[in-house]
């Protein structure tokens, strides 16, 4: 079994039994895709939501261009997009004081977008730990499909 570390910006996929793991999710939000029938996953670090026109080699690092490239990417291991579901974590407030600075609500924006973007997109979300004001890590078993989120200063769940 492999664990497989997937950085900020950036995706990866993994079939059972391997585990795919990222950490420091702040304002960040980890999309985790599954294929419930075929055991393999999907791992996506997010870092803002919309890439406008970005014209940099970095699809990852937004929730538009990486969900459908995570996509893909699972499609290349045998997964089918029918058969994919969700689980989302982060997208935490990490600037306290300044909630009312819209520009700084990035956290919110992620996690919207990467709900628009499945939504559209017809992939159940299954569960999620979003928003707060706090950090985490999380790992996608592929064999399970479970999501395991470590929350500095409140534990760990499993989603």
């Amino acid at each position: 079994m492999a664990v497989i570390l997937v950085g900020m910006a950036d995706l990866d996929v993994a079939a059972n039994p391997d585990t795919l793991t990222t950490l420091g999710l702040g304002s960040c939000v980890g999309v985790a895709l599954y294929d419930t029938s075929r055991l393999i996953g999907g791992l996506a670090h997010i870092m803002l939501p919309y890439s406008n026109g970005y014209s940099g080699h970095n699809r990852a690092k937004f929730a538009d261009t990486a969900i459908i490239d995570l996509i893909n990417k699972m499609g290349s291991l045998g997964a089918k997009r029918t058969a994919l579901v969700a689980k989302l974590a982060g997208g935490s407030h990490m600037f306290s004081g300044t909630a009312s600075v819209n520009v700084l609500k990035i956290g919110e924006k992620n996690i919207s977008a990467c709900v628009q973007i499945l939504n559209f997109l017809k992939i159940p979300i299954l569960s999620n730990d979003t928003g707060g004001h706090h950090g985490r890590t999380i790992e996608l078993f592929t064999a399970t499909g479970a999501l395991k989120i470590k929350t500095v200063g409140h534990g760990e769940i499993i989603i």
